[in-house]
């Protein structure tokens, strides 16, 4: 080894006069500044952190530059609680991935890595749930990390669950002070207005009904509830309650609570202790404030039978007949509200068996039966009824339900499934069954294929029940009289001799607390029925397919219009000829 080179001493002895040298020039600086040493070495550290800062976030920059992605710092940029809280601080480590800025109509995230599949999968959840136009920008590791230092400021709140929980002491409360719509009125006028919701749907549910309407007038918020079919004023609030109201009912419903100006659609359930009822919430801007409408679905209510739903005798043999068939086409017509989706459902209640493969698709789903698929069209994401119903064919189904048919693609496939050895079930708007086959033909649906596939068509309406607790006999006045006798006369030589015309009785309501003075209670189907016979099917292949032809030739072989079946039920002590006269006359 040779003598020039150094020892380890001369080594130490260097390093150590470097050291005192830095030493001393800190010295000096920090003097020189009137500060310590160690400040100075602060000092020091910052600058070479800021200089290492700057480099990665041009290295950041130039990966979106390379990615054709917006490059963002948000060392310094002004986030918001309601964006920090639209990723979880979990869900946000995991994908190194936070939501910077957020409005009503726009929402944008900043990503690590922003071509993980996660974090676009997470921006389009993002832009649904919100109905809002996104972003998604390139951060570095700093700006990320400072993101998530302001979680720490985050208030700490409990996740907003869609569920409301009713407790049986808070519904049993209720229901022994609500005997009427009267007794909620005077209900609200004494109970504090702090769980509003509660007692809205308490009484809902004592009255059975079905919708819950709130609705703001000028000089006052209106409550009212849906019996039977009917609207009813339930109740009148102060403005200072609705305002929490309806607050509350968004937040249940995951709406947006600062969205006044535009319609919103949303869900929640009510936990009960006999079982779950699902809300469809409905909100809409009006001149006053916003108009709300909740949708009352039981899951728990077993699904009704026919016979329970009024279709019975001759037209209850004729449809078994038809829908125990392997193939075809069975459809429902009728207004919005007339029961179509209830005797779809009752229909599959029959005909779900072991060994029987059954798909709805529906819009939304209402009920939910065991044993049977069902799925649910979406609009937004272009799963429409035609696209659906393709979908289902090929998941091999004996049965499939379709929700609706409204055009021309959803009719054609459905009638190519009919006449290939699928039973089809659906609904259809039409005034009255006649009216199904023309609707099919104003599509487009061509006859040849319409008249094979078509097995049966069902037009229904639903009246309200004669309340049994007061029951009452009827006089009538000659203009109903006339309507009776015109009814009686197009009547079939056959429902004719099954009734007692010598001695016909009507009976109305008069009105009690178990009907809240209303005279009815629940409801029941007034339906008509045909099949397609040889005669019918030579009608539409030869082009007659007026509803009034239709309609004859259906009553020349045994139908009961809905009118008939309506004074038939009113002759039963069911229902009340007024009834019939408003839905079906």
């Amino acid at each position: 080894m040779s003598s020039n080179l150094p020892t380890i001493d001369d080594l130490l002895k260097k390093n150590q006069k470097q050291e005192d040298v830095t030493a001393n020039a800190k010295q000096r600086i920090a003097s020189a500044l009137n500060i310590s040493s160690s400040e100075v070495q602060e000092k020091f550290k910052k600058k070479i952190n800021e200089v290492n800062l700057k480099e990665k976030e041009y290295e950041t920059m130039k990966l979106a530059q390379r990615l054709h992605l917006p490059h963002i710092d948000l060392d310094k940029f002004p986030i918001s609680h309601e964006a920090l809280k639209q990723i979880p601080r979990t869900e946000a480590q995991r994908l190194k991935t936070v939501c910077f800025f957020y409005d009503q109509d726009e929402i944008r995230i900043g990503a690590m890595n922003p071509v993980n599949v996660e974090v676009l999968d997470l921006l389009e959840q993002l832009q649904d749930k919100n109905q809002a136009e996104g972003g998604l920008y390139v951060i570095s590791e700093n700006s990320f990390n400072r993101v998530m230092r302001l979680y720490d400021n985050l208030p700490e709140v409990k996740p907003i669950t869609k569920d409301v929980n009713i407790s049986v002491e808070d519904l049993d409360e209720v229901a022994s002070i609500i005997t009427d719509l009267n007794s909620f009125q005077e209900l609200l006028k004494k109970r504090s207005t702090s769980d509003i919701l509660t007692l809205f749907l308490g009484a809902a549910l004592k009255l059975d009904a079905s919708d819950i309407h709130v609705e703001a007038e000028k000089d006052q918020i209106t409550i009212r509830f849906r019996l039977d079919g009917i609207l009813h004023d339930a109740a009148e609030i102060p403005r200072s309650a609705y305002e929490r109201l309806i607050s509350r009912i968004k937040l249940v419903a995951s709406l947006k609570i600062n969205v006044t100006d535009k319609p919103q659609d949303g869900r929640f359930t009510m936990r009960l202790p006999d079982g779950d009822v699902d809300l469809r919430v409905s909100t809409m801007p009006t001149v006053f404030g916003e108009s709300v409408v909740m949708r009352l679905l039981h899951q728990s209510r077993e699904g009704l039978d026919l016979d329970s739903m009024g279709l019975k005798g001759a037209a209850y043999a004729k449809l078994r007949q038809e829908i125990e068939r392997p193939s075809g086409m069975v459809i429902t017509t009728g207004p919005t509200g007339s029961g179509k989706t209830t005797t779809m459902y009752a229909i599959m209640k029959i005909i779900n068996k072991p060994g029987v493969k059954i798909i709805t698709l529906e819009d939304p789903v209402e009920y939910r039966m065991e044993g049977i698929n069902q799925s649910q069209v979406d609009f937004s994401k272009g799963y429409d009824f035609a696209k659906g119903l393709k979908s289902i064919l090929r998941q091999d189904p004996d049965i499939a339900m379709v929700g609706e048919i409204r055009d021309l693609e959803t009719a054609e496939t459905a009638i190519q499934a009919a006449l290939t050895g699928h039973l089809i079930l659906s609904t259809i708007h039409t005034n009255n069954a006649a009216g199904v086959i023309p609707r099919f033909l104003s599509m487009g649906v061509k006859p040849f294929l319409l008249a094979p596939a078509l097995n049966a068509v069902i037009g229904q309406r639903l009246v309200r029940r004669i309340c049994p607790h007061c029951i009452e006999e009827e006089e009538l006045d000659i203009r109903t009289l006339e309507k009776v006798g015109k009814a009686i006369e197009n009547m079939s030589e056959e429902v004719k001799k099954s009734l007692d015309i010598e001695n016909f009785k009507f009976y109305k309501g008069k009105g009690c607390k178990e009907c809240s003075g209303i005279g009815y209670k629940g409801r029941i189907g007034i339906f008509e029925i045909f099949s397609i016979t040889p005669e019918i099917e030579k009608m539409i292949l030869g082009g007659r397919t007026s509803e009034y032809d239709i309609q004859q030739a259906a009553i020349n072989n045994g139908m009961v219009t809905m009118v008939q079946d309506g004074i038939i039920k009113a002759l039963e002590k069911l229902t009340t000829l007024e009834e019939v006269f408003r839905v079906a006359e």
